[in-house]
């Protein structure tokens, strides 16, 4: 990953190397941000509450798993330390919700739902549908929604595989805005990706999570921004943003974040 991280530094741009007007607002009002707000605050504090947790739990790992720790018993600590979106990616989905007022969100990936409450806590209006695998996992991060008072979200427990076109085909609005952060393998991020894609609208924004975290998940990546839908992709290493919009001449670009 750090030759990985290398190349990117080397290609990745800022805003003078962007050319579409959409994606030059977005990066200076929503990207390349610093902001404060009290919804950041109260996750703050419960992420390091959990960082200091010395709680085990049972994990059930359905996806690639962690290179850290290949117990199924694991500290909530460390679930916290590894399996979380660190703070600043926290704060960029919640401007990007912001930003868009999805309607429907999907997250893959629930963990202990810190990311998910910056979902929520953006759009309390929005219907956020947040899958986990692991029930251990999903009932803790429900007991963190109870306790900041996020209502809007449904946890979906089980394997994704069964679990996402089942309530996909529930759906009775578009799908705005998809966060794939599950299996970290090619084949199964390409077919989340493939699963969802019925169910977009011209405005919607996927997240895909760690882009380069292995070969596989490179490809998959690849396979994604070259998918005829796609119409405008966002390389910032950590993640990818995919976008649909009509109209829109197809471009990759790789920024700074």
């Amino acid at each position: 990953m750090i030759a990985a991280y290398l190349k990117y530094l080397l290609r990745s741009g800022n805003q003078h190397s962007i050319h579409s007007p959409f994606l030059f607002d977005l990066y200076n009002q929503v990207i390349n941000v610093k902001d404060q707000h009290a919804d950041y605050a109260e996750i703050k504090k419960l992420r390091k509450e959990l960082l200091s947790s010395k709680e085990i739990i049972e994990i059930l790992d359905l996806g690639a798993g962690s290179r850290v720790n290949k117990s199924n018993q694991r500290k909530i600590g460390t679930i916290a330390k590894n399996a979380e979106k660190p703070e600043k990616f926290g704060k960029l989905f919640y401007r990007l919700v912001q930003r868009f007022q999805p309607e429907t969100v999907i997250e893959l990936g629930t963990s202990l739902g810190l990311t998910t409450l910056y979902f929520s806590k953006a759009n309390p209006a929005a219907d956020i549908i947040s899958f986990e695998g692991c029930p251990q996992t999903a009932a803790k991060a429900e007991t963190h929604f109870t306790r900041l008072g996020a209502e809007n979200i449904e946890v979906v427990v089980g394997n994704i595989d069964q679990t996402l076109p089942a309530r996909l085909a529930q759906l009775d609005q578009p799908l705005d805005f998809a966060y794939f952060d599950a299996n970290h393998r090619y084949e199964p991020t390409v077919r989340y990706f493939e699963d969802c894609l019925p169910h977009i609208q011209e405005n919607s924004v996927f997240i895909f999570d760690d882009i380069y975290w292995s070969k596989e998940m490179t490809q998959a990546w690849e396979q994604i921004k070259s998918h005829p839908k796609v119409t405008l992709t966002v390389d910032l290493f950590w993640i990818g943003l995919v976008f649909f919009r009509t109209g829109q001449a197809k471009e990759d670009f790789t920024l700074r974040f």
